[in-house]
């Protein structure tokens, strides 16, 4: 299934950046549009959308992980683990979120 007109739009453009496109199309997104989503690309969309986005999935994941393997020995409690959680999934989310404000900066993409 192609990606949405709007996407294959900003997906143009950005390949004449010269930005990676592991950099501007990431799996996950690209996953998304597959499956028909009209998620622009993480250099087009929004701070708050990027921030939002990117600390959940990752809070998601990374907690995940580390509750099945490096917690349950380490005794921590549940709340703990979604708290810890929590901040990982800021803490990347705000990291990335920046970085990709960064990218539509320089390459003077306009949301």
């Amino acid at each position: 299934m192609p990606y949405p007109q709007a996407v294959n739009q900003a997906l143009d453009k950005l390949a004449t950046t010269g930005i990676w496109r592991g950099n501007y199309a990431p799996p996950l997104y690209r996953l998304l549009w597959s499956a028909g989503c009209n998620v622009p690309p993480p250099h087009y969309a929004g701070f708050m959308r990027n921030f939002l986005f990117n600390g959940i999935w990752f809070a998601c994941v990374w907690g995940a992980i580390m509750w099945f393997a490096v917690w349950p020995q380490s005794g921590i409690s549940g709340l703990h683990a979604l708290l810890l959680a929590a901040i990982a999934g800021a803490v990347f989310g705000l990291a990335m979120a920046f970085y990709y404000r960064h990218g539509a900066r320089k390459y003077q993409l306009l949301p």
